[in-house]
């Protein structure tokens, strides 16, 4: 087992700063490669301080909060407008960072591109559910509607 630093949230893992243990591959494989973690040193305590202090300044900051961000994120569809064929395919797909940009757009609070989850890769004008982690303990779906530009 390898003892590794997060550095950004990973779903099912933790999130940036904690310290976890993984199978060695899975971190030689995967997260060392991507920049999803570092390998754990006495040295890198230092950095698991600053890692935590960035991310509480990003976190929403209570419970509450989260919980009146989530109802007005699910009380209304958050419309996407993207470019689409003929028979309604996109050219490309609807991204986490469009979906972040809509819902800025629409009125509610701004959230971070990192905190949306795309269960299957949207390529086509329709109606998609899409999950957002407001807080360790609150997410939020969020329906989105793609329409053609």
């Amino acid at each position: 087992m390898a003892k590794i630093i997060l550095t950004h949230e990973v779903t099912g893992l933790g999130a940036p700063g904690d310290v976890v243990e993984v199978k060695d591959g899975y971190a030689r494989n995967y997260l060392i490669p991507r920049n999803l973690a570092a390998p754990w040193t006495k040295g890198a305590e230092k950095d698991i301080t600053a890692i935590r202090k960035a991310r509480k300044a990003r976190e929403i900051a209570s419970l509450d909060d989260a919980k009146a961000i989530r109802d007005s994120l699910q009380s209304k569809p958050v419309v996407v407008s993207a470019k689409a064929g003929d028979a309604g395919r996109l050219f490309g797909a609807v991204t986490t960072a469009e979906i972040a940009e809509a819902v800025k757009a629409s009125g509610a609070p701004a959230i971070d591109k990192r905190k949306v989850e795309i269960a299957q890769p949207i390529k086509a004008l329709g109606e998609y559910t899409v999950s957002v982690r407001l807080h360790p303990e609150v997410a939020a779906t969020v329906t989105v509607k793609v329409v053609a530009a």
